[in-house]
């Protein structure tokens, strides 16, 4: 009798050995995906042509806050995503100026938003060097990566005088060639809409 109960003891350890050790496994494994989808919700997909451009609020190099919105009903935006230390963003950055030369004004504006972590240090004297002039916004925390789901820089997105992303640049493009200017241009004809009231 001691013998069976002993034997049943130690079947009942082997068990524990060998499932032990797969139900933590299998606890761990569940959590993983848990946080993984967690992080999915958390880092938003990249907005798709047709979609309503996402609305964000930064200060530009005067630390006055400007809002993407504040643009919609009469201008279209290319939001340019980039930082001081990013390469293909210095030789993208000479395009946009020619871009924002023929066409900055009343129906297009380029709004270049930094993740730069220091901030205006780093985006004023980039920017002097550069001779660039069109309007750059400090993001320091690089929270736009996020909200536009954007896996490097630079990445630009094109929205038309209704808030609609109209295109998508993953990484750098010559803002000069035709088709782009093309595309800039049959959108800023496109009719005004009385999305903001009053100006």
């Amino acid at each position: 009798m001691g013998v069976k109960v002993e034997e049943a003891k130690e079947g009942r350890f082997i068990r524990y050995l060998v499932w032990g050790p797969i139900v933590v496994l299998l606890f761990i494994m569940v959590g993983v995906l848990l946080t993984r989808e967690g992080n999915i919700e958390d880092k938003r997909l990249r907005p798709r042509i047709g979609e309503p451009a996402r609305d964000f609020t930064y200060p530009d190099l005067n630390d006055r806050p400007v809002t993407l919105s504040s643009f919609f009903g009469d201008k279209v935006v290319l939001i340019n995503i980039w930082a001081t230390w990013c390469t293909s963003c210095r030789e993208e950055m000479p395009t946009l100026q020619a871009l924002y030369e023929k066409y900055g004004g009343e129906d297009f504006e380029i709004l270049a938003v930094s993740i730069d972590a220091l901030g205006k240090e780093a985006i004023i004297p980039f920017r002097k060097e550069m001779g660039l002039t069109f309007p750059m916004l400090q993001d320091i925390s690089g929270s736009i990566q996020k909200l536009y789901g954007t896996t490097g820089v630079p990445e630009s997105f094109v929205v038309d005088k209704m808030g609609r992303i109209a295109y998508v640049e993953v990484g750098p493009g010559d803002w000069r060639e035709r088709k782009r200017q093309a595309l800039i241009e049959s959108l800023m004809k496109e009719p005004d809409h009385n999305m903001r009231g009053s100006k």
